[in-house]
């Protein structure tokens, strides 16, 4: 039995994949995003993750995948749990047992589940019942992405206003109950070698094509909003495609150029585009790093992994159906 001062929680929560995607930031310390974006959330990726607010610890502690973690992961992990505590008025110190079921930093949004996860554990353990909308501003502040971790299906994350934290947040706007899923080609499970923040914040200072980005992602996410309500996947297909397609634009014309493309990343997408000619419904969609996913029907899934492994490890292709909010595990 664990002693009665010490405070626990232990949450589930899955990764998300933006179709709207998140590329630009307008305050790097609230992590306030230039634009909003709009994600579905996955059930196959996502993070374990237990905290222990215990007394009797000198510092906190953080174990990944059963290793200790670096000094530098150590603080930027104790910032992030500050919120918390100034939020319970607390200072004690937490041991954060972390498993990851993603691959970190490879693109799949292994931070979106991993602070999701973390914030809600935390919320839990101190018993603070935060709202879900209010915690996805907490988890914001770990991974931007992380916000719309904090609900199942597909999500909007409002930009917000100004310099407001609590009114950039995020919601639910469809349950994803319906024909759709996703096939993550693993092309690189490794770490990329441009950290995301680091690619964003190259790509705002140096690439031209980037001052059109927010008057693209608010056009895209009017034409997108509906086509999820009404279930259709081609038009949600068709503009989650390009909307990517202008993102890794914008890094290809930054200054130096670099792209998270690698030969496995072009092929799986010119399989896409057979496997339409061929009349499936399979559309692409990248994030920052060069594994690739495919927006397709559940219904066709037979079909489209056929294509994909002939050309593809049957492990590194990953069947993804949409996912739930995050829960709590014993």
């Amino acid at each position: 039995m664990k002693p009665t001062n010490v405070q626990q929680g232990h949450y589930r929560a899955h990764t998300n994949i933006a179709l709207i995607k998140y590329w630009g930031k307008r305050d790097a310390r609230l992590f306030l995003p230039l634009t909003s974006s709009l994600s579905l959330t996955l059930d196959a990726f996502y993070t374990d993750t237990k905290v222990s607010f215990d007394p009797e610890l000198s510092q906190d502690q953080f174990i990944l995948d059963g290793q200790l973690q670096s000094d530098s992961a150590h603080e930027t992990v104790s910032r992030f749990v500050d919120l918390f505590r100034q939020e319970a008025g607390v200072q004690t110190r937490v041991l954060i047992e972390s498993t990851n079921h993603v691959p970190t930093a490879a693109g799949l949004a292994s931070s979106a589940s991993a602070y999701a996860a973390l914030s809600c554990a935390c919320n839990q353990a101190l018993g603070l019942n935060l709202s879900n909308q209010t915690l996805s501003t907490f988890a914001r502040q770990g991974s931007g992405s992380a916000s719309r971790s904090l609900f199942g299906g597909f999500v909007l994350w409002h930009k917000g206003h100004d310099f407001d934290s609590a009114s950039s947040y995020a919601e639910m706007i469809n349950p994803a109950d319906w024909d759709i899923a996703m096939l993550a080609v693993v092309v690189n499970a490794g770490s990329k070698k441009i950290p995301s923040r680091q690619g964003m914040q190259h790509t705002i200072a140096t690439s031209p094509y980037h001052a059109l980005w927010p008057q693209e992602v608010e056009r895209d996410l009017a034409a997108i909003i509906p086509a999820i309500q009404a279930h259709d996947l081609d038009t949600v297909g068709q503009i989650a495609e390009h909307n990517a397609m202008k993102m890794h634009a914008s890094m290809l014309a930054a200054n130096p150029s670099f792209t998270y493309f690698e030969p496995g990343s072009l092929l799986a997408m010119d399989l896409v585009r057979q496997l339409r000619q061929q009349g499936l419904s399979a559309y692409f969609t990248m994030d920052a790093g060069p594994n690739v996913k495919v927006i397709c029907r559940q219904s066709q899934l037979d079909s489209i992994l056929k294509v994909f492994k002939q050309h593809f490890a049957e492990s590194a292709l990953i069947v993804a159906k949409p996912g739930p909010a995050p829960y709590a595990i014993d």
